[in-house]
C-alpha cells in the first residue's frame, strides 16, 4: 500500500495533493473572505451568502481584476460572458 502525501486546507476543507496548490487555495479563500466583508461594510442589508459567492467570485478571477484596475475595464466581460460563467454559483464551484 502506497502513502500519499496531502494538504488539506483547513477554511473549506479541500485536499490537495501539493502544498503550492493549497497554499494558492488558502490565499483565494482569504481573499474572497476580504471581498465580503468589504462588500458587506459598504452595503448594508446585503445576504451573507450573496456577499459571500461574490466575493469568492472576485478572488478566483483576482487577475481579471487587477486588469481592470490597470486601465482595461473589459477585463471584467470574460467574467460575466455566459460563455465563460454562468451564474456566480458555477464561478465557485469551479
Amino acid at each position: 500500500m502506497a502513502v500519499i502525501a496531502m494538504w488539506k486546507c483547513d477554511r473549506d476543507g479541500s485536499m490537495f495533493e501539493n502544498k503550492k496548490e493549497a497554499d494558492a487555495h488558502d490565499k483565494m479563500l482569504e481573499l474572497g473572505e476580504q471581498f465580503t466583508m468589504l462588500l458587506e461594510s459598504q452595503i448594508k442589508d446585503i445576504d451573507e451568502a450573496q456577499a459571500e459567492s461574490f466575493g469568492l467570485l472576485l478572488a478566483k478571477h483576482k487577475d481579471l481584476v487587477v486588469q481592470a484596475c490597470k486601465g482595461r475595464p473589459e477585463a471584467l466581460e470574460e467574467i460575466s460572458n455566459p460563455n465563460k460563467v454562468t451564474q456566480i454559483s458555477e464561478a465557485i464551484n469551479s
